[in-house]
């Protein structure tokens, strides 16, 4: 575990931030979701796959940027225009193999992924709360 949160802190310093208000978004879209969605299971699997395509989106972001920072101005724009297309086209995908196989929520799915932003305008508030 120690050697995961070395790794992690090492990518970035907001990187462990962005995740925790990731799951803390995931964990409130859950519990209002088991309140007011009839069919629970459905929905449940739809966002855990967007809260995880969320943190996984965070841990690549912060890797294509260390990556980039040792290349060129054209080099770098260049592989981080790649990695973004990367990013956005496995949300694709899965957002897409989320609706063809019916196993969850499509939609709520997108509204897991949107937990990266979330995180990401929360990350000063987590990183006071979490970082004392």
């Amino acid at each position: 575990m120690q050697k995961l949160k070395n790794w992690l802190n090492g990518l970035s310093d907001v990187l462990p931030d962005l995740l925790i208000g990731i799951l803390l978004y995931g964990v409130v879209c859950e519990a209002v979701g088991l309140i007011f969605v009839k069919d629970r299971l459905f929905y449940s699997i739809g966002l855990l796959t967007g809260i995880l395509c969320a943190m996984g989106m965070a841990v690549h972001m912060a890797w294509s940027l260390n990556m980039a920072l040792d290349l060129g101005e054209s080099g770098a724009v260049k592989k981080m225009q790649l990695h973004n297309l990367l990013r956005y086209g496995i949300v694709v995908v899965v957002v897409f193999a989320l609706w063809l196989s019916g196993i969850g929520n499509p939609v709520v799915s997108f509204l897991g992924i949107m937990g990266l932003k979330v995180a990401a305008y929360l990350q000063p508030f987590t990183h006071k709360l979490f970082r004392r």
